[in-house]
């Protein structure tokens, strides 16, 4: 990269106050499209007079009425100049710091605005706030998020369901309906009668038939956090929970908390719906909510239980550690997801977490894109504490 270039980009990243000492180090002029860029950034970067949106004279702030067209322009700029990476960073700081969020619901704003979870998660924390003139650009917004999610995951949380919950069981009982053709053939290959020009088996296989009554199905549970610290995780947790919900294989229940509890089962035909759902914002009260969760076990040894969390109870800790380990001691499937943001960055209660470890819970700050494989080694009853090289 010539000189000229890199004095250019560090041009942009410091903004025009560096224009004289720059133009000291060489003839430095910005192209037509770093000077586009360079209006952009300084919209929400620039301290100085020439401000960010808002009023002609440039103050800071959000600005009302005529600000709104100013935004979109600028949100189209964006778009156009920069990588989509970029723009997702460079739209999350304008709400950040200049003050945007009473105007994310406006609907010309949304149309623009890149899809991103962390925006998505700030406005489902604002959802009651939301006019009734722009709901349908909220729900086409987020809609877009969980479409992409959605792609991500689903094919991999299938395969791994399927692949942990074998309804191709076999049995020794025979059992004309439940005969295995393909299998009884190909087993028997060898045993093929040239005169009778037939198979002659000598084994036969039949499917477990039992083993797809709702007895024997698995249950999983998804006990979700929705305090205001858990927004990204609850819309990953959201569109999990749906995926799960449309298998006919499996039981899912879906239970939101903070200090109330909502089950939120039934909204699980449509993502959207369930996001909409939760109430993010408010305390928690872990052992409250595995107190209600505890009713939905009816086959211990078939039912696996997800804590959704950062683990800050605000309830009963000595309470939640007891039904945990219960729970854990009447043969259920128990596994703490703690709260991810940023892409992946874990938080949650240290000590907590640690007691869980403790009684052989593992806990885990897993990405969505390794939960299928966490999901079906869980089904599979394989041991979980190799999960965390998995993960390195």
């Amino acid at each position: 990269m010539e000189v000229k270039e890199q004095i250019s980009r560090w041009r942009l990243i410091l903004g025009q106050e560096s224009d004289k000492r720059l133009s000291e180090m060489t003839d430095m002029t910005l192209t037509q499209e770093q000077d586009l860029m360079d209006q952009a950034l300084a919209s929400i970067y620039n301290r100085t007079e020439l401000g960010g949106f808002g009023s002609p004279n440039g103050s800071r702030g959000a600005g009302r009425g005529p600000s709104n067209p100013q935004i979109s322009r600028w949100l189209g700029d964006v778009r156009t100049l920069f990588d989509k990476e970029l723009v997702t960073v460079i739209q999350n700081d304008a709400v950040t710091r200049c003050g945007l969020k009473q105007l994310l619901f406006e609907p010309e704003l949304l149309e623009n605005m890149e899809p991103d979870i962390g925006l998505a998660s700030t406005i489902l924390m604002l959802k009651d706030q939301i006019p009734k003139r722009s709901k349908e650009s909220v729900r086409e917004f987020i809609k877009k998020i969980v479409e992409e999610i959605n792609k991500l995951l689903e094919q991999d949380i299938r395969r791994a369901v399927t692949a942990a919950v074998n309804k191709r069981k076999h049995s020794p009982i025979p059992s004309a309906s439940a005969m295995d053709f393909k299998m009884t053939i190909n087993r028997n290959l060898k045993h093929y009668n040239p005169e009778l020009k037939t198979i002659v088996p000598e084994h036969f296989y039949f499917f477990d038939r039992t083993s797809t009554t709702a007895a024997n199905k698995w249950t999983i549970i998804l006990d979700i956090d929705q305090s205001g610290s858990m927004g990204e995780s609850v819309i990953y947790s959201s569109i999990i929970s749906c995926i799960l919900a449309s298998m006919a294989s499996i039981k899912t229940r879906i239970v939101a908390f903070d200090t109330n509890i909502v089950d939120l089962t039934e909204k699980s035909d449509d993502p959207v719906d369930l996001l909409f759902g939760f109430q993010l914002g408010g305390g928690t009260d872990i052992n409250k909510s595995i107190a209600y969760c505890e009713q939905f076990i009816e086959n211990p040894a078939k039912t696996l239980f997800f804590l959704i969390s950062d683990l800050e109870e605000g309830g009963n800790r000595a309470g939640l550690l007891r039904r945990i380990s219960d729970m854990k001691e009447s043969g259920v499937t128990v596994i703490s997801l703690l709260a991810i943001a940023d892409g992946g960055r874990p938080y949650y209660d240290a000590q907590t977490a640690q007691k869980l470890a403790g009684l052989g819970v593992p806990c885990f700050a897993c990405t969505p894109e390794l939960l299928p494989t966490l999901l079906e080694k869980a089904l599979k009853g394989q041991d979980l504490s190799q999960f965390e090289k998995l993960r390195k």
